[in-house]
């Protein structure tokens, strides 16, 4: 008699799940909140409004109409299709001045964030390596300038060097310095004690190369989060800043300018302040919703 033998199964092989590409891990998180995402399509609405201003624009930004002034918006009693949000008090189209000023009023952002960025993270980066004395003097001049009112110190610095569209900017750059220098001074801090580094310094390294090459790509993630929230700000301190005619100067279609020269007018032409004041309002909270939705994507502690 054959003795039958059990054939046993063949184990199946495990197929390990294969990691999702840190692009689209990213993106996962970033879409799973729907306020980052219409405030990423606001952004990039008007982004293309600010490139395409000349091509959109109905009317150049200064030309103005003797035949309509203070002109209400086409819906209204008096209002014309040719000035779809209609003028101001010496006939300028309010729509086209709006659509100019989204070019400046980004480009007042973009340039305060870069000169923020740049500025604070070198000193970040170099006082947390460092650290000792030079440390102790790069935070007291940053504790200093956190302890003081932004608007008031940008209005200081402003009154210094004198009004203008660019003195403004350098005064809410050095308004908002601060807090790219704490950021990556705290991110620096935190990297320089793990393996990587090092390693990298017991194979001979020098300073710098650890500095630029090792520890700050690892240190861009909350920058990126607050240059988004700092554009915001920027837009917000410069458009206060032409309200009080230290910013950009008449006849520049900027939006705090707009609402400056709209005051007088507030009670008979509510058209001239509103829009000027919804147009700062959704463009701010469009980029504090875009950064709310980096903070979530960056953050492992925040992810779902």
């Amino acid at each position: 008699m054959m003795n039958s033998v059990n054939a046993s199964p063949e184990p199946t092989a495990t197929v390990a799940p294969a990691m999702a590409h840190p692009l689209r891990e990213f993106w996962g998180y970033f879409s799973a909140n729907r306020g980052a995402l219409a405030g990423l399509l606001i952004v990039l609405g008007v982004l293309l409004i600010a490139l395409f201003a000349p091509l959109i624009a109905p009317h150049p930004p200064n030309v103005t109409n003797n035949a309509a002034f203070l002109k209400p918006p086409f819906w209204q009693t008096g209002g014309s299709s040719s000035y779809l949000l209609g003028t101001d008090a010496i006939g300028r189209d309010i729509l086209s001045r709006l659509i100019h000023g989204a070019r400046l009023s980004l480009v007042i952002g973009l340039a305060v964030v870069a000169i923020s960025v740049v500025l604070g993270t070198v000193l970040g980066l170099t006082a947390g390596y460092f650290q000792g004395v030079y440390e102790i003097a790069v935070m007291r001049i940053m504790d200093i300038i956190l302890t003081l009112p932004s608007l008031l110190l940008a209005i200081v610095i402003v009154a210094i060097l004198g009004p203008g569209l660019m003195n403004a900017m350098l005064a809410v750059a050095v308004v908002v310095l601060p807090h790219y220098v704490r950021i990556t001074r705290a991110a620096v801090i935190a990297e320089i004690s793990k393996d990587y580094v090092t390693s990298a310094r017991m194979n001979g390294a020098g300073h710098w190369r650890l500095m630029f090459n090792e520890i700050l790509p690892n240190c861009t993630a909350p920058l990126i989060v607050q240059a988004s929230l700092g554009i915001s700000t920027a837009i917000l301190d410069a458009a206060a800043l032409g309200f009080l005619g230290l910013g950009a100067q008449p006849p520049s279609p900027e939006w705090g300018t707009m609402l400056a020269d709209a005051r007088e007018f507030v009670m008979r032409a509510w058209w001239v302040v509103t829009f000027p004041g919804l147009a700062i309002l959704i463009t701010v909270l469009a980029f504090n919703l875009l950064g709310d939705g980096l903070r979530d994507a960056f953050d492992p502690k925040l992810k779902r």
